[in-house]
Formats: structure tokens, C-alpha cells, sequence
């Protein structure tokens, strides 16, 4: 683990380590927890300038808000607090609907606060675009959570272009949160473009692939019942997982060649793509972390980045990155 800390980049007003660190894993979904590794994650992560941490009100539903704000408590300066709302989550599963009139949002941020014991949080996402009402009142009410000191930057996530630039006309929107991986690049060729003329950045959530592209997932029989891979994620399907086990074959291949683990060498690519990118990938444990985080530092050739590319070709990946109920929430 090199002793630098990150180098800086902007979202919005917000300045951040080059690299975050998502929390949904210290919770629910990915196996086993240890809430006191978890903190000492988090806390880590601070030391070293990982400093946009990631949660949401649903994960865990809402204790993940809670483990955030025991982990930064005594360490609020030096953290950049962001979590999400929207996504209606009664009980098991990822959500069964959308919410996002002002009476939500409102009501969404107060509980987040509370859940997270701040007085304010630093950056305040849309998790899903509601069909049912319009995206400017959705973010009209985002605004004046702004204006009351609640919250210091908006963003969204997984919006299409056309939302994007709907709700950038009523508020300056700093950030978008999307998937964005060697396997996932979907937002490459329409979405991408828009926020670099609007000036939003990007936030790579799963940006290994769910651990897949880490090398960590390369049998069904690893992932427990309770881990959402299993039952959420087509890609992870018996057959599916079989026939997209040579692409982190052979993107461990050039890992070994440049003498760094296939996590380091997918965040690196996703790092070539632009200092308006701050992936954030989840880590449970410091280990991870560390590992992942040393990617920020890593230089490679335009050789080796399209050697990279040929080596997880996105026409190749076999599943969609949700099944067909969560990918109903996704604005196309």
C-alpha cells in the first residue's frame, strides 16, 4: 500500500480523493460482515484521502446510514458523506418502486440525516428517476434541501441523457452515479458526452464488475443464498457466469504481466478514462481497500488500455448487468 494519499479531484463545490469507497457491502448482499472491520474500513479509507463515502437509505434499510455515522463520528472535516434516496424498499429484494415527489425527498433527507448523525450531508443522490413525476420537482425540492444548509450537492443516478439535461436546467447537478465498468459500458456513447458538456462528474458504482472482474466470483457455489449476485444479477447465472469466466481469465493474464492483481488493472482503465471519473468501488475490509486504492497510482500505455479493452470486449459479456424487475427502474 503506498503511504500517498490520493490526489484530489472536484464534484461540484466538493473536493474528494481521486477515489471513493462504496459501503453497501459492509451491510447486506455481498456475505458476511464484521461491523467493527467495517468501521476500521471506513476509518482507513479517511486516513489515506478516500474520502467520498458511499451509502444509501435503503442498504440495509438504513443501517448502513448508521454504520457511516459511527464511522465518521470524531472525523466529519476529513469525510465527504454522500447517500441516495428514492427506491420504495419495504422489505427483502433491491426495491419495489420509485418515489420522487417533494413530500419524499423532503422527508427522505430528514431520515437520512438522522440515520447518519450529521446536520448535513455533502452530496444528495436521486438513486431512480420516478416516472410518475417529473424530474424538475423531484429536483426543485433537492434544490431547496440546498438552500436550507441540509444538503451541499445534488446528483443522480443511472438518469438518461435527456433527464439530465431537464434537471441540470433546474439545479446545477454535480454528479452522476451510474455503472461503469470493463463489462458495463453502456453509458460510453450517449450518456457520457452530456455530462462532460454540463460539467457533471461521474461516479462508477460496481466498477469491478460486482467482483467479478476482481478474479473473486468463478462458481455459483461461492455466493451465498443471501448474497444478491445469486438471484439479482443475470450475469451471475450458472450459464451465464461459465461463459464470462474467459474475460477475467484473460484480464488476469495481463494483470500477472504487469505484475498488479486484475482489481488494480480494471480500476485502473476505469481511472485512463478522465480525472471527472471517481470510481467507488466496495470494500468490506482494509485489505481491499488498500489493494483497490493503489489502482489510482497505476500509468499505463495506450498499448496496454487497448489490450485491456480487447481483453473484456463489451459485446461479449453474456447477461444483463439487472434483472429484467430492476432494470424497470432504470432510465434508458
Amino acid at each position: 500500500m503506498t503511504l500517498t494519499r490520493l490526489p484530489a479531484r472536484r464534484i461540484g463545490s466538493l473536493t474528494v480523493g481521486a477515489q471513493g469507497l462504496g459501503c453497501l457491502g459492509m451491510s447486506e448482499f455481498y456475505g458476511p460482515v464484521s461491523e467493527s472491520e467495517a468501521i476500521a474500513t471506513i476509518r482507513r479509507a479517511l486516513d489515506i484521502g478516500a474520502t467520498l463515502l458511499d451509502t444509501a437509505d435503503v442498504y440495509g434499510h438504513g443501517a448502513n446510514e448508521e454504520l457511516v455515522g459511527r464511522a465518521v463520528a470524531g472525523r466529519r472535516e476529513s469525510a465527504v458523506v454522500a447517500t441516495k434516496f428514492g427506491v420504495v424498499r419495504p422489505g427483502p429484494g433491491v426495491g419495489s418502486g420509485v418515489r420522487g415527489d417533494a413530500a419524499y425527498v423532503r422527508r427522505a433527507c430528514d431520515d437520512s440525516l438522522r440515520r447518519l448523525g450529521l446536520d448535513h450531508v455533502d452530496l444528495f443522490y436521486l438513486t431512480r428517476v420516478d416516472t410518475e413525476v417529473g424530474v424538475e420537482e423531484t429536483v426543485g425540492a433537492m434544490a431547496e434541501l440546498v438552500a436550507a444548509g441540509k444538503v451541499r450537492e445534488i446528483g443522480l443516478c443511472e438518469a438518461a441523457p435527456e433527464t439530465i439535461r431537464r434537471a441540470h436546467a433546474v439545479a446545477p447537478i454535480a454528479a452522476l452515479q451510474t455503472e461503469w465498468s470493463l463489462w458495463s459500458r453502456d453509458i460510453e456513447r450517449r450518456v457520457l458526452p452530456v455530462c462532460r458538456e454540463l460539467g457533471i462528474a461521474v461516479v462508477p458504482y460496481a466498477p469491478l464488475g460486482r467482483g467479478f472482474l476482481a478474479g473473486a466470483v468463478r462458481s455459483r457455489d461461492q455466493l451465498d443464498d443471501g448474497d444478491f449476485r445469486s438471484f439479482g444479477l443475470p450475469r451471475f447465472s450458472a450459464e451465464n457466469l461459465a461463459r464470462n469466466l474467459p474475460l477475467a481469465d484473460r484480464l488476469g493474464k495481463l494483470a500477472e504481466e504487469l505484475r498488479i492483481t486484475p482489481a488494480q488493472l480494471a480500476l485502473a482503465w476505469l481511472h485512463h478514462q478522465g480525472t471527472d471519473v471517481v470510481p467507488i468501488p466496495g470494500a468490506k475490509r482494509r485489505a481491499h481497500l488498500e489493494e483497490n486504492v493503489d489502482a489510482v497510482f497505476l500509468s499505463l500505455t495506450r498499448a496496454e488500455l487497448a489490450a485491456v479493452e480487447a481483453a473484456v470486449p463489451a459485446d461479449e459479456v453474456h447477461g444483463t448487468r439487472w434483472n429484467e424487475q430492476s432494470m424497470r427502474f432504470v432510465d434508458l
